[in-house]
């Protein structure tokens, strides 16, 4: 308790105030990739004289780009803004929700933390008006307002929690000078990917690498694959009742999905080092095997982040790039589902202020002043594309604001002692030879365990 109270004082210490004159990173009507119509806009919106306290995630290089935005608001409406974030963020919103001194405005991560919260009464309703504007701006628009819907103290639904800067997880990044050398084309289904890699191999070469080496939390990386993979397979209401343990995880649909990618991460001609070095490879090290020469494979599943990992100087879209990864043809009714994270926005203490904020977030502006510098993507559908810093984010973009069905990622969902706990062990025990059968019960074991 001591410790969180000494965190709870460091929180006042980083709450830092946006100079009352910041200089704006685009000036006001001069870039014509930005909707200043939405600026003028919000200059009718008085709010001298007001404080908006906003705590959010982004902490280095992610903080400077979060204030850019907020500068934005702040010029045009007249509002103070102080931002602020913390090392231990999840700890530090609950313990000033709990302790009567939270901000207006939360942005967080973690949907479970977030129905914690609303659960408690610590959330301000945001109303059906802005559900209904989500489901009618966004790619996917329905899974973003499930995704922001949390129950209340009573335990009524209501809309929380506003969907803000999202990261797209279902990708396969791959060299596209060594397609081009092998004549491989990009595969638009899951038949037109077994052919492919029926096809490389054939040629002598390995179609995957994978790592799922991470330290402590090694076995990571596998969990993407199978969220990918029922999202293919199922129908996605099938993937929110397996998240909620509402059918158990060796549900034939659920232990499926874990064959198949057992399938490929345990056969040796299919992955980089064969099966053995699955699990022995760090995940950051896993991709570097695209850009071998000869290479040492040609096909890699992670999210958008990583490129940070590529050999020094790659340069994305050029060296390598990207496709979705994709839906069976076979089964049509299930569209082009994605799999990613994202963050929420939440008024924690109302205030007009608070309410303007949200509304800002409805502006393509408040989006593309981010996306013009990087690390952004949306599926806010109405936003300038011309906006985004890079091909590569503009195609993500793209793959959200397609998207049939958004659903954040499973394990993150599921309580620690499974999404980051037995669901990372068990992709482990699978790679090393256990069945998938008997992976899917150990894990439904340890839920059950959980009292």
């Amino acid at each position: 308790m001591k410790k969180m109270l000494l965190l709870g004082a460091a929180f006042t210490t980083l709450a830092l105030t946006l100079p009352a004159q910041a200089e704006l990173k685009f000036k006001p009507g001069e870039d014509p990739r930005f909707n200043w119509a939405n600026y003028e806009e919000l200059k009718k919106v008085d709010l001298k004289g007001e404080t908006l306290t906003i705590f959010g995630p982004w902490r280095g290089e992610d903080e400077g780009l979060i204030r850019t935005v907020l500068e934005y608001f702040q010029e045009a409406t007249g509002a103070e803004i102080k931002y602020s974030s913390s090392e231990n963020y999840e700890q530090q919103i609950v313990i000033d929700t709990q302790a009567g001194s939270p901000p207006n405005i939360a942005v967080l991560p973690q949907p479970g933390l977030i129905q914690d919260l609303a659960s408690k009464g610590l959330l301000t309703p945001l109303g059906d008006d802005t559900a209904k504007w989500v489901k009618d701006n966004y790619g996917a628009g329905q899974s973003w307002v499930d995704l922001g819907t949390f129950k209340d103290k009573d335990g009524k639904p209501g809309f929380f929690a506003f969907p803000y800067k999202a990261d797209v997880k279902s990708l396969v990044w791959y060299s596209p000078d060594n397609f081009e050398e092998a004549g491989y084309k990009v595969p638009k289904t899951q038949e037109e990917l077994a052919d492919l890699e029926k096809k490389i191999i054939a040629d002598g070469g390995t179609p995957w690498c994978i790592g799922l080496g991470s330290g402590g939390a090694t076995g990571w990386p596998a969990t993407d694959w199978v969220e990918d993979i029922m999202l293919r397979t199922q129908a996605p209401d099938v993937y929110d009742k397996w998240v909620k343990n509402e059918i158990p995880f060796n549900d034939p649909a659920v232990v499926n999905a874990i064959d198949i990618f057992g399938k490929i991460a345990t056969d040796d001609k299919m992955v980089d080092g064969g099966a053995k070095a699955v699990a022995a490879t760090d995940f950051r090290d896993s991709p570097k095997g695209l850009f071998s020469v000869p290479p040492k494979c040609y096909l890699h599943h992670q999210a958008s982040f990583i490129p940070t990992f590529f050999p020094e100087g790659t340069k994305v879209g050029q060296d390598a790039d990207f496709f979705y990864y994709p839906p069976y043809a076979s089964k049509p009714e299930l569209g082009t589902p994605v799999l990613g994270a994202g963050t929420l926005a939440m008024i924690t203490k109302d205030s007009k202020g608070a309410r303007a904020f949200i509304e800002f977030l409805k502006m393509p502006l408040a989006h593309e002043i981010w996306m013009a510098q990087g690390g952004f993507v949306t599926p806010f559908k109405s936003v300038n594309k011309d906006a985004y810093a890079s091909d590569a984010l503009r195609k993500q973009g793209d793959i959200l604001a397609n998207a049939s069905t958004f659903r954040f990622d499973g394990s993150d969902l599921m309580p620690g002692k499974i999404g980051a706990g037995a669901f990372w062990t068990g992709m482990i025990d699978l790679v090393g030879g256990k069945s998938a059968q008997d992976v899917a019960t150990d894990i439904q074991k340890s839920w059950d365990a959980i009292k």
